[in-house]
């Protein structure tokens, strides 16, 4: 098995590990619900990709939603991120901590996605920029990939209404 087919097999186990029963139970749903906003998400199945949906409400100082799930890519030398989703038009980002806490910073990445196309997205360490609450922060170190402890994608920057975003891969390649 050569080095690509590895790190498809390790995403593919670790993010939607279609033979186990409680698949989805590894994402964690945070909205601005923690808060006082008051939009919805969840994360579903839907032949064997992962699918990010619900409804971003601006009311209550809200307008965010997002997923995140533990990683440990185990130190391997990481360069590149590659996703292939399919969306709705809108802008999401890829978030990636290197530090197992539900807050504080995160890098960030924003994308764009073409209403029901798929694409295919490639993300390098220079790419992200480190926020926290939505504000860039002063400081800018450059993420090392093979520190990543969360990855996630969020929904926000006064995007209300319904949304979706099918994830059919994410690979981690060096």
């Amino acid at each position: 098995m050569n080095t690509k087919q590895l790190s498809s097999l390790f995403v593919f186990n670790l993010l939607f590990a279609t033979t186990e029963a409680n698949a989805n139970a590894r994402w964690y749903v945070v909205n601005d619900s923690v808060m006082g906003g008051i939009s919805n998400s969840q994360v579903l199945q839907n032949d064997g990709n992962l699918v990010f949906t619900g409804n971003v409400s601006l009311a209550n100082n809200g307008g965010f939603a997002s997923i995140r799930t533990p990683l440990d890519v185990k130190n391997q030398n990481i360069t590149k991120i590659v996703l292939r989703v399919k969306g709705d038009g809108q802008t999401y980002q890829l978030r990636l901590r290197t530090n197992e806490y539900m807050d504080g910073a995160a890098y960030t990445h924003s994308f764009s996605t073409t209403k029901s196309e798929w694409l295919n997205i490639e993300f390098l360490p220079e790419d992200f920029q480190l926020t926290y609450r939505g504000r860039l922060l002063e400081q800018q170190p450059t993420i090392s990939f093979k520190e990543i402890k969360q990855l996630g994608f969020m929904i926000a920057g006064k995007q209300a209404g319904k949304f979706r975003l099918e994830v059919e891969r994410i690979e981690f390649k060096n």
